[in-house]
C-alpha cells in the first residue's frame, strides 16, 4: 500500500479502539490508546495510536492531533523505561507499505532495548501469550504519571 488511500475503518487499531479485538491496554486518555503489541520485538513492546483519528500515516494527521499523540508517546515511554529498566528504547513510526507500515492507522511503537538481547522480527515469535501482556501492561501501567 502506497502512502496516499482511503482509511479502512475495519483496520485491527480501529476495531480495538471500538472494542471489538481485546488489547492488553496499558494507558488511555481523551487522545490516545496504548497497549502492548501482541507481535512483540521485545519484551514491553507498546504501541499508541490517536483515539480520534482517521490518519493513516503521520503526514495525513492534523497538527494538533500530532501534539497530543507524542505528548502520550512520551508519557508511556517514560512509563516503560521505569517499569522495565531498558538499556534504551526505540521510538518508531512507518508511513506507508514500504517502509514496514503494516497497519494503515497512524501508531507509534515504543520497543525497550537491552545490551546484547536482539530484538526479534515482527511477529517472527508469533503471538504473545495474552496473560503475559496483560501483566507486562499493568506494571507499565503502574508507572504512568
Amino acid at each position: 500500500m502506497s502512502l496516499d488511500g482511503t482509511y479502512d475503518h475495519d483496520n485491527i487499531f480501529a476495531k480495538v479502539l471500538r472494542g471489538e479485538i481485546p488489547a492488553a491496554r496499558v494507558f488511555e486518555d481523551e487522545h490516545v490508546f496504548a497497549f502492548m503489541d501482541v507481535f512483540p520485538q521485545a519484551k514491553g513492546h507498546t504501541l499508541v495510536i490517536p483515539k480520534r483519528s482517521q490518519a493513516r500515516n503521520l503526514l495525513e494527521e492534523e497538527p494538533q492531533v500530532l501534539s497530543e499523540l507524542i505528548l502520550g508517546v512520551q508519557r508511556v515511554a517514560r512509563a516503560v523505561r521505569s517499569a522495565l529498566q531498558p538499556d534504551g528504547i526505540v521510538i518508531t513510526q512507518f508511513n506507508g507499505a514500504p517502509a514496514g507500515q503494516t497497519i494503515f492507522h497512524l501508531h507509534f511503537h515504543i520497543i525497550p532495548r537491552w545490551d546484547g538481547v536482539e530484538v526479534g522480527r515482527h511477529a517472527s515469535g508469533g503471538m504473545a501469550d495474552m496473560e503475559e501482556l496483560k501483566a507486562l501492561a499493568a506494571q507499565i501501567a503502574a508507572k504512568i504519571s
